[in-house]
């Protein structure tokens, strides 16, 4: 304080004896390292960076501890939800938006702006990508009146209800797909290279808006079906349509990075769920090894089994072909002694007897170093596809299976799409660990393996259950994205508890259907209090009861999880 009420009374006694002088003041005094005008190109990469790169913690807090375990692509020692959840929301206000209104603003005081009209349309794309993850798990968030703060001295924004923001977020990107596609606007300038996604390719642009467009129609199925039937019809006339190859995925790759760094087991040790490990060995699924480790059953482990005339526990088939790969209960409770040789070697031998005590893991956990390449000392790159070709596949698949595309071309059934969607998550999951150094599903361009497991008997279409087929391999292709498989589980209801094909494991613990929003302070607080109340929230409630049942708008219909219809 000493020092800055000195600096107050040097100003005063400048301001009073240099009246002259203070036209030059600001001149003189300005910081010639600040940017007052940034370039719009790097405010752009620096709003995608933050898309990919604020989510290390996420991983940890949310992904693996929270939305992974719901889901059973993994299994872990469960830990209470803490305040570091809903980074998502933070990021978004913080970091990602403010850029991109700074350059719709700049745009709009240059000379020239028509030229600029398709880098700003970018800007609405991106911030719809991630207000959608944003919504997914706070319903009502402001939007339209967002980061007017800045500009217009306005610091208590309306909270959009989760409908109106999905209607403004369809017109957004309507308008962006309508300029970007826009073949006479002429002299168009472009973000190149400092575009980290797409390098201003701006057909790839509206492939990802077409497919935010069916991310969209997916979430407004169980509240509004007509809406989605339109949204899908209008994807699929448009003359670009929506992400249908690999080269427009959006992908992020940065070797510096890494998300966990040296400790992605950092609260709990994370490892494959019975169901989703039984269901890659049975099917020879060639994401097995990329997504898990092996066991200790590998080697010459049968001859000390021999060699003390030891059985292998109950739960493991000694003829299996996968025995290497072994997953765990869901939740621990439903099958403790299974969970208990997650921390528990199996010992063979007897120290009693003088003899050397082999301990085998069983349980397989999660392939580390393909989240984290660097884990250890590994030099292996982190490579990440934040939308897939394989999602966008499996939407179409998913819509046309269900009678939503009758009476349009949709460029192919839902088995065309479908397998599409299939070999391109099996060639991007194999793409991400050749890159991470890790463990890989084949060799070569796996042409054979895919078409092996295309036409094999758990993976086939065999018109009775193309649907569930269709929902579990986008249930496995979100294998490395929590948020999108914990929307997956929530709107579908599947995996199903009474399937014969992939069943939910049982799950005794309460799950938590959203997030919180906790008060802003008296300056928007009665904005704030109104959207509670209109979702039916209560206020600062974080207590897994609560979470569990007062659901976001777009999940009051969905099915109970494992209900799915």
């Amino acid at each position: 304080m000493k020092s800055v009420s000195k600096y107050i009374a040097v100003m005063g006694i400048a301001a009073l004896t240099c009246g002259s002088c203070t036209k030059q003041f600001g001149e003189l005094n300005t910081d010639p390292t600040i940017v007052t005008t940034p370039d719009i190109k790097f405010l752009l990469s620096y709003s995608q960076e933050r898309l990919m790169t604020y989510n290390g913690g996420e991983w940890i807090w949310e992904g693996m501890e929270q939305l992974f375990r719901y889901t059973q692509h993994v299994t872990a020692s469960p830990y209470e939800i803490t305040g570091n959840v809903n980074g998502r929301y933070g990021v978004y206000y913080s970091q990602i938006l403010p850029n991109l209104f700074e350059i719709r603003r700049q745009i709009s005081t240059m000379p020239k702006k028509e030229q600029y009209q398709k880098m700003q349309e970018v800007t609405y794309i991106v911030q719809v990508l991630h207000g959608i993850k944003v919504t997914d798990m706070n319903g009502s968030i402001p939007y339209t009146e967002a980061i007017q703060g800045r500009y217009e001295s306005k610091y208590s924004p309306v909270y959009d209800t989760q409908e109106n923001l999905f209607n403004t977020w369809l017109t957004e990107l309507d308008n962006a797909i309508s300029v970007l596609s826009n073949s006479s606007l002429l002299n168009q300038q472009a973000y190149g290279n400092s575009d980290i996604f797409y390098k201003g390719d701006w057909a790839k642009w509206v492939k990802l808006a077409n497919t935010l467009k069916l991310r969209i129609a997916a979430r407004l199925e169980n509240q509004n079906v007509a809406k989605t039937k339109e949204i899908f019809k209008q994807v699929m006339q448009d003359a670009i349509g929506p992400i249908d190859n690999d080269d427009a995925q959006l992908s992020y790759s940065n070797p510096d990075f890494s998300p966990f760094g040296n400790d992605i087991n950092y609260r709990s040790a994370r490892y494959g769920s019975t169901s989703i490990v039984n269901f890659l060995k049975a099917a020879n699924d060639p994401r097995l090894p990329i997504y898990f480790e092996t066991n200790d059953l590998e080697g010459t482990y049968k001859d000390t089994l021999t060699k003390y005339a030891v059985n292998l526990p109950a739960f493991i088939d000694a003829n299996d072909p996968h025995i290497n790969f072994q997953g765990a209960p869901a939740d621990w409770t439903t099958n403790p002694t299974v969970a208990g040789y997650i921390s528990n070697a199996f010992a063979v031998g007897n120290t009693n007897a003088g003899n050397t005590v082999s301990r085998f893991f069983l349980i397989s956990p999660i392939n580390r170093k393909f989240f984290s390449p660097r884990l250890d000392g590994a030099t292996g790159n982190y490579t990440d596809v934040l939308v897939t070709n394989a999602e966008s596949c499996l939407l179409v698949a998913e819509f046309i299976e269900k009678g939503y595309g009758d009476g349009i071309d949709t460029k192919g059934t839902a088995e065309d799409w479908y397998k599409k969607g299939v070999s391109s998550s099996i060639k991007t999951m194999n793409s991400i660990a050749v890159t991470a150094q890790s463990a890989t599903g084949f060799s070569g361009n796996g042409t054979a393996e895919i078409e092996d497991y295309l036409n094999g008997a758990r993976v086939k279409f065999n018109g009775t259950n193309d649907l569930e087929r269709i929902y579990i391999q986008q249930y496995l292709n979100f294998y490395r994205n929590a948020s999108e498989a914990f929307v997956f589980v929530r709107r579908t209801g599947y995996p199903k508890n009474s399937s014969t094909y992939y069943q939910r494991e049982p799950f005794n613990e309460s799950i938590a259907r959203r997030w919180w929003l906790t008060d802003p302070g008296e300056v928007n607080r009665d904005n704030w209090n109104a959207a509670m109340t209109e979702q039916g929230f209560t206020p600062n409630a974080q207590d897994m009861p609560t979470l569990s049942t007062q659901r976001i708008w777009y999940d009051k219909n969905a099915p109970a999880f494992g209900e799915g219809q």
